[in-house]
This record gives C-alpha cells, structure tokens and sequence, in this order.
C-alpha cells in the first residue's frame, strides 16, 4: 500500500488547512478560555478540560488573520505536541480524510513571498487545497517572544 496520511481538516478565515490526525488527542467545542496576563500574543489562554488545564492557541493570531469571536462551529482541536497537550482554536472542522502522498506537495519555494514557515506541505483533493500545518513551528511560540 502506498503512503497514506489521514488528516483532519478544519477551516480558518475561509481557507482549509489540515492536521496530521495522529498528533490529535480529541476535537471538542469551545469551553470557557481563561486569559493569561503576559502570555504570547497568539495565546487565547487556558481551559479547564476534565481537570487538565490546557494551553489554547489562536491560529488566527499566529496567522495574522482579522480577528473573530469563536462561533457555534468553532473548535479547540487538542494535539499532542512534544508530551504536552494543547489547544488549537479553529473557525471549524470538517472531516477526517486520507490523503496518498501522491497528492501531497512541497509548499511553494520561499522565492515566492508566500511565508510557508507554518507547513509542511499542501494536499489536494478533488480540486480543494489543505495546508497542512506544521504543528512544531505553529507552537513553537518561544521563537516568537
């Protein structure tokens, strides 16, 4: 069998990124997030799920995308970086799919002011585009400080 990598995608500002689905711990509606004084810019905060305090982080922030109060769809998709559970706040998710690496390409080279930084690559499936996010650089929120 070929190399297949099953993601789960979610939407952010109108645009489809996707997750490497074996980084996702769970996927769960928005709780109340706590803010924390003096935290990094892209921190929503924290939330209290089954008596974990999780980190959550706000995509749109790290992204610079226009800012925008989670909705009914909205969703915190809990991943497993580094032994560490965090949040990432997201417009919505959609499915979870696989993908042949066939239709899985480079990001386009850093000639093309495209800042690709935050991925790993970009999936295609029938006519749609995932980038998909490189989840070591998206929370690696120390390089930011």
């Amino acid at each position: 069998m070929e190399n297949v990598v099953q993601l789960v995608a979610c939407s952010l500002d109108g645009e489809e990124y996707a997750i490497d689905i074996r980084s996702v711990q769970e996927i769960i509606r928005v709780l109340e997030i706590t803010r924390v004084p003096h935290a990094a810019s892209c921190m929503s905060g924290v939330i209290n799920l089954r008596g974990m305090v999780i980190p959550v982080i706000d995509i749109r922030k790290r992204f610079g995308l226009p800012l925008k109060a989670p909705g009914e769809s909205s969703r915190i998709v809990i991943v497993n970086w580094e032994g560490l559970l965090v949040g990432i706040l997201v417009d919505s998710v959609s499915e979870v799919m696989s993908l042949s690496g066939e239709n899985i390409e480079d990001p386009p080279s850093s000639g093309s002011n495209i800042d690709i930084r935050y991925f790993t690559g970009i999936g295609k499936l029938d006519g749609r585009l995932l980038l998909m996010l490189d989840l070591e650089k998206v929370l690696d929120i120390s390089a930011d400080a």
